[in-house]
């Protein structure tokens, strides 16, 4: 038997004072007590930015509310109303989402590490002892048209879930289970399902363009007129290292003697249009005016590497780790590096004497999600790159080229646009 459950509604007052409480909570201090919000009515009312971790909403309508920015890790969110909810920035960890009704939400840039969203429904003993359904006017595991764009949903359980037309671009969906899911018509576009569990999924009409299938697990899925164009799988884009001849190692070594020697000797590397994935680790390398056009370093460990002058025009460098790395007057134009870790790297122009220096050339880049914080990008040409969502928090941004880029969703400090920045044309910069 199903019954209805009445949700008790409570007003903004109300709420501050519970989540007061909890803040308390969590702080250990006098006074504080776990917010028990289960079937409350809480649609529309304002968490944005509150510290809710481990918080129960279990069978909660929070539908149209503000919740960017919130903290709720560990929070029950079972079988929860969360229709047009906004979860912009949230962080999600380990959230049990099980059964919520997700149609509409926002939840771009969210964390969902680890997070439950797989089926549920909610059953209560009445006084008889006997079980009955409780009905709370949302659809199991439903997040169709939902936007998860740029997410984070690595590990994320989402097995059988319904996510008709939900919008997964540029999510970062690794080892996430999405077993018999129904996803028809989802856009996947450069989202990250490395190692991944497609299993039985219906993803008929699907975009896929772009996306990482490497290790994804796709048995019984139904692919029906999906757009896999560009996808990246386990199958080796362009020649593979061991079409070089010699091992990479010497080769490298040679390349290094040929920087060191000026020229003299050794012999410069050229890896263009080379897929290096499962080549051994290049932290740390002297990569000064290596030549890999168009080559494949998804993933790579690339930390603290020399890439002085280096042209990786149209490299394929998602997710790659670039920390501290020298890349003064290096050429990545039209370069892949969707969630890429930038952080504290060296864009500044290579000077060669007083007369002649070459700045670095990232036109046309995709650089969605990236991680730029700290970063010297003095004198950059990012013409027409997108840098939307990325975080650019306490870069070098003077005399910075930015014509025509989109900075949709950017994390920035305005102050750092006054040091001679071109802005012509830049799109999604907030006045």
């Amino acid at each position: 038997m199903v019954q209805n459950r009445t949700l008790r509604r409570l007003d903004q007052a109300q709420l501050d004072q519970a989540v007061r409480k909890h803040e308390m909570f969590r702080n250990a201090r006098v006074g504080g007590a776990r917010a028990n919000l289960s079937f409350c009515d809480l649609s529309g009312l304002d968490l944005s930015g509150r510290d809710l971790a481990h918080a129960d909403f279990v069978g909660a309508s929070l539908r149209g509310a503000d919740l960017s920015g919130a903290r709720l890790d560990c929070a029950s969110f079972f079988v929860a109303d969360l229709r047009q909810a906004n979860f912009d920035g949230a962080s999600l960890i380990k959230a049990d989402l099980r059964g919520a009704c997700l149609r509409g939400a926002i939840l771009v840039g969210a964390n969902l590490f680890e997070a439950d969203l797989r089926d549920g429904s909610l059953a209560e003993k009445d006084r008889s002892g006997h079980l009955h359904m409780v009905q709370i006017e949302s659809s199991p595991a439903d997040a169709d048209g939902a936007d998860l764009s740029g997410a984070n949903l690595t590990n994320a359980r989402m097995s059988g879930i319904m996510a008709v037309h939900t919008d997964f671009s540029d999510a970062v969906m690794r080892g996430c289970k999405l077993v018999r899911a129904t996803m028809r018509g989802a856009n996947f576009t450069g989202s990250n399902l490395e190692g991944a569990d497609l299993s039985g999924a219906d993803l008929r009409g699907a975009c896929l363009r772009g996306a990482v299938l490497t290790g994804a697990t796709m048995v019984m899925a139904d692919l029906t007129d999906a757009d896999v164009e560009e996808a990246l799988t386990d199958k080796p884009v362009g020649r593979v290292v061991a079409e070089l001849g010699r091992s990479l190692e010497d080769l490298l070594s040679d390349h290094m003697t040929w920087v060191g020697s000026s020229g003299a000797q050794g012999a410069m590397l050229d890896l263009s249009g080379f897929d290096l994935r499962h080549a051994p680790s290049l932290a740390h390398m002297c990569l000064t005016m290596l030549r890999a056009a168009g080559a494949t370093l998804y993933g790579l460990d690339l930390s603290g590497v020399q890439l002085q002058a280096a042209v990786l025009d149209r490299a394929d460098l998602r997710g790659a780790k670039l920390t501290d790395g020298d890349l003064r007057g290096i050429s990545l134009r039209n370069a892949k590096l969707n969630n890429a870790d930038l952080r504290n790297v060296n864009l500044r122009p290579l000077v060669f004497d007083e007369q002649r220096s070459r700045p670095a050339d990232l036109s046309g880049a995709k650089l969605r999600y990236a991680d730029l914080s700290g970063a010297c990008l003095r004198s950059v040409n990012l013409g027409n790159a997108d840098l939307s969502f990325a975080n650019l928090r306490g870069c070098d941004l003077a005399r910075t080229d930015l014509t025509g880029a989109k900075l949709f969703g950017a994390k920035l400090e305005r102050r750092a646009l006054n040091e001679g920045v071109i802005l012509d044309g830049v799109a999604g910069l907030k006045t």
